[in-house]
């Protein structure tokens, strides 16, 4: 399982144990996985998705960036 937290500037969108992330990247869209390598982006204007135990959740955002380190993935976005 992947630890996501999903911040804006004013609250904490989620946090807590997902399958799966998908983010808009500037150079397109791409899904991370478990075990997925190191990496830092920044996102532009689309749908972060991801995989939790209440099913397929899908947030709108206007950018931002995401790094994955170690099964832990940190989205900042613009909601």
């Amino acid at each position: 399982m992947l630890k996501l937290k999903i911040v804006s500037p004013e609250r904490v969108v989620f946090s807590g144990e997902v399958e799966r992330v998908t983010v808009p990247g500037t150079a397109g869209e791409f899904e991370i996985l478990v075990n997925h390598a190191p990496i830092i982006s920044s996102l532009e204007h689309g749908t972060v998705t991801y995989l939790s135990n209440e099913g397929l959740q899908s947030l709108e955002v206007q950018g931002g960036f995401v790094s994955v380190k170690k099964n832990e993935v940190n989205v900042c976005v613009e909601v």
